[in-house]
C-alpha cells in the first residue's frame, strides 16, 4: 500500500509543460499502483486545490511563466503543511534545491533524470507516514496523560466501590451463615425438647392418673394434702411440657379469627395484678384493627409472659407499653424468628427496662437461656413465644437498647377478607352418649403400660368395655380376631408401627372404624396426614379432667347417627 489508504494515489501536479506533464505521467506507471492526477498551471488554481486531505502529495515545477515552485511551497505549507512536497525542475540547481528543502520541501528530482521520481516518491509517502504515525502516538500519548490523573480516579473509585461491595457480600454472607446456624441449633434443640416433651408427659399421665385414682380412696386429711401437693406439682410439670412442646412447635392450636383489641383490653386487670403498682401500663390500640388469625387461648399467654418479662426487666418501676396495628412488612427476614414479607396484626409489648446486650439478644430464644437469678425465671417464656408465633405462621422482632429499654413486636397472620368464623361444634354432655344399658367397645393401644392402666382403668370406670394393645401390629391382631370395636384410642407415638401407620390399616381394612389419637406431643401436620380431623380427634398427655372421656363421648355419638348401631347393641340381637 503506497498511500495512506487502499484507494489510488492522489497527486497535485503544478506544470506548464505538456511534455513534460506526459513524461511525468508516464513515469509515475512504474509505481505500479493507481494515480489520479490533478493538475493545475497558475497561482489560483494551486491555491484551490492545496487543501488538507485532499492529495497524498505534491509535485511542482520550480519556474512557470506566471508563477513559481517557491510561491507554491509557501501556499502548501500554510494550506497543507502534512502533504509530502517534492520539485521536479529541468533548472533546479542544487544549491537551490538544498534552499529549497530546508524551506520545508521534502526532496526534489531534475527532469533529466525522472528515473529517481518513482523511489523519490515512495520514500517520502513512507516518511509521511512514520510522521503521521509518531504524530498519531504522541496524541494518543499525551491524551493518556491528559486524562490519566481522571482515570486514575475513576479506577480508584471502581476498586473502592468493589471493594465495598465485596466486605458488604461478606457481612451478608457471614450474617446468612449465623442465621443458618441459629435455625439449625434452634430445630435441634426443638427436636430433642418434643422428644424429652413426649416422654415426660408419659411419666405425667402415669402419675397424674394414679394421683386421681387415689384421691377416691384415701381418707385421711394428711394423706388427701400430699396428694394435692403431687398433683400440683405434675400440674407444674405439664405445664413446663407445654412450654417445652411450644417451642418445638409442637403444640396443637386452635387458630381462629381473634380481636387483638379486644384480648387487651380483657386482660387489663390480669396485667395490673400480674405486674404491680409500680409500673406504670400504657395501650395504644389502632382503631382499625385487623382481626388476627390464631389461638385465643395461646395469646393470651403470649402477653402475659412478655409483660412479665418486661415487668423483670424494670426492677424499680417503669412504664410498660403494649401497641397494635396493622403492618405490611416488606424486607425479607435477616433472623430467623423475623417476619417473611405480608400483612400482618402486630401486637407489642415495651419497657422502659435494662434492655439486652448484643450477646443476649443473641441467644434469647434458645430455651432454658436466662439472664434472671436462679429460681426467678425457667427461661422458656421467649422460646414459648418463639415457637407459638412462628407455628401460627407469624414472626418476631426485638428492638433493645442496652440501659434504655426493649420492645418486642409479635407479627401475627391476618384473617382473609373472605374469611367466616369458625363455628364451633356442639359439646356432648355426660360420660357417655351411647343407648342405656349397652357397653361400647373400646380398643386401647399404647407401648407405655403404665399409661395403657390409667387410659384403661379411666375408660372402665366411666362404663366402656375395655380391651388393650401394646403395640400397632397387636392392635391389628386383635381385630382381626373380633372387629366388634367402637373406637380405637390410639398412642400416636410409638415405636415400630406408629399410630398413623396402625390408623392407615385400620381404616384401611375396617372403613367404618373411628379413631382417636392420644398423643404426649401434638406434630399438627403428622396428626392431619394420619387423619385427625379436628381437635375432637386427639386427647394430650396428660389428660386435662373430663377431657378423655368428654372426647371418647363425643367420637361414639357421631357414630351413633341415624342407621348405625354400637357393636354392643348388635351383640345384643337388637
Amino acid at each position: 500500500m503506497i498511500g495512506p489508504s487502499a484507494g489510488p494515489l492522489r497527486i497535485l501536479h503544478l506544470e506548464d509543460s505538456d511534455l513534460d506533464a506526459e513524461l511525468i505521467e508516464a513515469e509515475l506507471d512504474n509505481l505500479g499502483h493507481p494515480v489520479v492526477i490533478e493538475r493545475v498551471i497558475t497561482r489560483d488554481e494551486f491555491a484551490a486545490a492545496a487543501q488538507p486531505g485532499r492529495h497524498d502529495i505534491i509535485l511542482a515545477d520550480y519556474v512557470l511563466p506566471t508563477f513559481d515552485g517557491v510561491s507554491a511551497l509557501g501556499i502548501a505549507r500554510q494550506q497543507c503543511p502534512d502533504t509530502p512536497f517534492i520539485f521536479c525542475s529541468g533548472t533546479l540547481g542544487e544549491e537551490v534545491a538544498v534552499e529549497a528543502i530546508k524551506n520545508g520541501a521534502t526532496d526534489y528530482v531534475t527532469k533529466q533524470r525522472l528515473g529517481r521520481m518513482t523511489r523519490t516518491i515512495i520514500r517520502a509517502l513512507a516518511e509521511q507516514r512514520a510522521r503521521d504515525d509518531k504524530a498519531a502516538a504522541e496524541a494518543a500519548l499525551q491524551a493518556l496523560n491528559d486524562t490519566l490523573e481522571t482515570r486514575i480516579r475513576e479506577r480508584t473509585s471502581e476498586l473502592a466501590a468493589s471493594n465495598t461491595a465485596l466486605q458488604d457480600q461478606i457481612v451478608e454472607r457471614e450474617r446468612a451463615e449465623d442465621a443458618l446456624r441459629l435455625v439449625q441449633r434452634l430445630d435441634a434443640v426443638g427436636q430433642l425438647t418434643s422428644g424429652v416433651a413426649h416422654d415426660f408427659n408419659n411419666l405425667l399421665t402415669v402419675i397424674a392418673g394414679n394421683i386421681e385414682f387415689l384421691e377416691r380412696v384415701v381418707t385421711d386429711e394428711r394423706s388427701k394434702r400430699r396428694l394435692d401437693m403431687m398433683r400440683g406439682a405434675a400440674a407444674r410439670g405439664a405445664k413446663l411440657t407445654a412450654q417445652l412442646l411450644a417451642f418445638s412447635r409442637r403444640q396443637r392450636l386452635v387458630p381462629r379469627p381473634v380481636s387483638l383489641n379486644q384480648t387487651v383490653v380483657s386482660m387489663r386487670d390480669l396485667l395490673e395484678s400480674s405486674i404491680g403498682g409500680a409500673i406504670q401500663i400504657e395501650t395504644t390500640l389502632q382503631d382499625d384493627l385487623w382481626p388476627a388469625l390464631v389461638d385465643a387461648t395461646q395469646i393470651e399467654l403470649v402477653i402475659l409472659n412478655l409483660a412479665i418479662n418486661a415487668r423483670d426487666a424494670m426492677a424499680v418501676g417503669g412504664r410498660l407499653t403494649i401497641e397494635t396495628a396493622n403492618v405490611t412488612v416488606g424486607e425479607a427476614p435477616t433472623r430467623p424468628e423475623q417476619p417473611q414479607p405480608g400483612e400482618y396484626v402486630m401486637i407489642s409489648v415495651s419497657d422502659t427496662g435494662t434492655g439486652m446486650t448484643p450477646e443476649v439478644l443473641a441467644r434469647v430464644f434458645e430455651p432454658f437461656f436466662t439472664t434472671k437469678a436462679v429460681g426467678k425465671g425457667s427461661g422458656l417464656g421467649l422460646a414459648q413465644v418463639y415457637g407459638f408465633v412462628k407455628q401460627s405462621g407469624g414472626g418476631v422482632r426485638i428492638d433493645t437498647v442496652p440501659a434504655e429499654g426493649t420492645s418486642i413486636k409479635v407479627y401475627l397472620p391476618r384473617v382473609a377478607e373472605d374469611t367466616v368464623a369458625p363455628v364451633l361444634p356442639a359439646a356432648v354432655e355426660g360420660a357417655r352418649a351411647h343407648l342405656p344399658g349397652s357397653r361400647p367397645v373400646l380398643l386401647v393401644v399404647d407401648d407405655d403400660a403404665g399409661v395403657r392402666e390409667v387410659t384403661a382403668t379411666r375408660m372402665a370406670e366411666a362404663g366402656y368395655t375395655v380391651r388393650e394393645a401394646a403395640s400397632g401390629l397387636q392392635a391389628l391382631a386383635a381385630l382381626d380376631a373380633d372387629a366388634n370395636v367402637d373406637l380405637v384410642v390410639l398412642d400416636f407415638a410409638m415405636p415400630g408401627m406408629n399410630g398413623a401407620e396402625a390408623a392407615g390399616e385400620i381404616r384401611k381394612r375396617w372403613p367404618g372404624m373411628p379413631v382417636l389419637f392420644v398423643t404426649g406431643f401434638a406434630d399438627t401436620d403428622a396428626l392431619a396426614r394420619a387423619g385427625a380431623d379436628g381437635t375432637d380427634a386427639i386427647v394430650l398427655k396428660p389428660f386435662r379432667d373430663g377431657e378423655l372421656e368428654h372426647k371418647v363421648a363425643t367420637a361414639l355419638a357421631a357414630r351413633t347417627s341415624p342407621g348405625l348401631r354400637l357393636v354392643s347393641d348388635r351383640s345384643r340381637g337388637g
